[in-house]
């Protein structure tokens, strides 16, 4: 069967309708090779007949630009940078999210440089299949899947944390309201998701861009009756904060520990390439994201934390506020005492909107990586069921009927416990983060064995066949610590450990399981079908990219 690119004419296939899953053969609808391949054991590895027919490429490259700036500014950033800073102090953060920064560039030019060999729904879930194990592709599935059911919830009880800061009104009513608007955007076109997603994230990019003004401003001394501040605070109580430990070794652990928190800050890049499959010009728009995302989120990132600790005292104890609204934000801190009283209802509303446009993200991954597992045949086929405007909306129902966990946010006790349980995900992101660079680093390996030169591919670099070793190990390794101060002495926590290594064993159990069902093997680097993904990327190019002339340069600079 011939493979169906998105500007190709339409090639005929089992598939009868946009919504006739029922009818469609997937086994005959995704088999890419012909029947004289030399290997024809990969199905539905390739961007398949049921991707072209059933999905709508409605993303285009400023979408897939701001759905990885969405992702990664959020609450980790509004909220999160006074407790790093409370941790490891003004440089110990600033070392701590910068070393962070530098893996996620390594996850984002592995991800871009197979994403655009392979620009399939799933992502990385799928490439692991093509490039490592089945089994292993099937557990990073499930583990992305399992996170986001937990993840979308939990964002929408964050969300009435949020609206407490104005209001008593009964939190059940923000639930339900946010459920239907959720699901509104995820049953829509996907295309409707992409404008949402870039709205709130020009939102969030335009806060985050005041806020590093304004603080700039207070610590020059540039509001009346305020005193310049400089360096103040990293002379005294000093750059560094000693965490569990006295001297350099504690210093460092609190580094250490600043960095683990950075993970999740960042969590959410590698999203962007989720919708693949109904993106726009796939091979050039996805790797041109992870050129430019990574930059601006560094940028962001590095800079913010930098005023952060310019403004705020690591053993100020204002940060000790665990209120979840945006008193917690250590720019509102500052701007109270300034009596400067808009801030904090500023910063509020916008973090609002990066909890649902997470939640948002989080349907579109979950979602996403349901259908690939849907096309591989590791669920049932009735979630490959799409709407005639290409959504696959019975992935979205079952995603759906998880959001009303979020009642259990009327329950404090109970809101306890389902935190907890959505801590259980958190190394969720450093699994994925390493699943990306190992299918880099098989990809990489095979093509050295094979005699295939790396200039073949659509997109690739000279640094990340070195880059994507570095920060794998640097994965695993904040990985395994993530939970250290539970094993320190007075530490420990029965929670805190579950909920730092409970994924661990998770991930493993559903790898060892499909494996010993399946049978699955190793796939062998002389025999990915390599070659034949290159044939498939010469006989479908992408059009040129026009080039942007008079004003639009402007708006092209910033989001293209």
């Amino acid at each position: 069967m011939a493979l169906k690119h998105a500007d190709s004419p339409t090639t005929t296939t089992t598939i009868t309708g946009p919504n006739s899953a029922k009818d469609i053969d997937v086994e005959a609808s995704i088999r890419h090779l012909p029947a004289d391949a030399p290997n024809n054991s990969h199905g539905g590895d390739f961007l398949t007949p049921l991707e072209n027919t059933q999905l709508a490429r409605g993303l285009r490259q400023r979408h897939i630009q701001m759905i990885a700036l969405a992702g990664a500014i959020g609450t980790g950033l509004f909220l999160g940078l006074g407790g790093s800073i409370q941790t490891g102090g003004p440089l110990g953060a600033l070392l701590g999210y910068a070393t962070v920064g530098l893996i996620v560039c390594a996850v984002q030019f592995a991800l871009g440089e197979v994403a655009a060999l392979l620009p399939v729904t799933g992502s990385f879930v799928r490439h692991a299949e093509f490039l490592v194990d089945p089994a292993f592709g099937f557990a990073i599935g499930l583990n992305i899947v399992y996170g986001n059911l937990l993840s979308v919830p939990a964002e929408i009880s964050a969300i009435c944390v949020l609206f407490q800061f104005w209001t008593d009104i009964n939190s059940a009513v923000f639930i339900c309201i946010f459920i239907a608007i959720t699901f509104a955007v995820g049953i829509a076109f996907v295309g409707i998701y992409g404008e949402v997603e870039f709205f709130f994230a020009c939102l969030k990019i335009l806060l985050v861009v005041f806020l590093i003004i304004f603080g700039l401003v207070i610590d020059l001394g540039g509001i009346p009756g305020q005193e310049r501040i400089g360096f103040r605070y990293w002379k005294k109580p000093g750059p560094f904060v000693e965490h569990i430990a006295t001297g350099k070794w504690g210093e460092f652990l609190g580094y250490w520990a600043v960095m683990t928190n950075a993970v999740f800050s960042f969590a959410g890049v590698e999203s962007l390439a989720m919708a693949a499959a109904e993106t726009q010009n796939p091979r050039r728009n996805i790797p041109k994201a992870c050129k430019k995302v990574f930059a601006r989120v560094l940028i962001f990132y590095i800079l913010a934390v930098l005023i952060v600790g310019m403004i705020v005292a690591s053993d100020d104890p204002r940060l000790n506020d665990y209120s979840g609204d945006a008193t917690t934000s250590p720019f509102v801190i500052v701007a109270s005492a300034a009596g400067i009283k808009v801030i904090p209802s500023i910063v509020n509303a916008v973090v609002i909107t990066s909890a649902w446009s997470s939640s948002n993200q989080a349907l579109l991954s979950g979602t996403r990586v349901l259908f690939g597992l849907a096309i591989k045949g590791q669920v049932p086929k009735i979630f490959l069921r799409t709407t005639s405007w290409g959504v696959p909306y019975v992935c979205v129902l079952f995603n759906t009927a998880f959001m009303f966990l979020a009642f259990m946010a009327l329950s404090s006790s109970a809101m306890t416990v389902f935190w907890w349980l959505v801590d259980l995900t958190a190394a969720g992101v450093l699994v994925s983060w390493s699943s990306i660079l190992t299918n880099h680093i098989r990809l990489c390996l095979a093509m050295k064995k094979q005699g295939i030169s790396r200039s073949e591919l659509p997109f690739h670099n000279r640094w990340t066949p070195y880059s994507s070793p570095i920060a794998l190990v640097l994965c695993l390794t904040i990985l395994f610590t993530g939970g250290f101060s539970t094993f320190t002495k007075g530490n420990w926590s029965t929670s805190g450990f579950v909920s730092a290594y409970l994924d661990i064993p998770l991930v493993i159990a559903a790898f060892v399981l499909w494996k010993f069902i399946k049978g699955t093997k190793f796939v062998s680097l002389a025999e990915i079908p390599i070659r034949e993904a290159l044939d498939e990327v010469l006989k479908h190019p992408e059009p040129l990219e026009p080039k942007a002339m008079g004003w639009k340069r402007i708006p092209a600079f910033l989001f293209d």
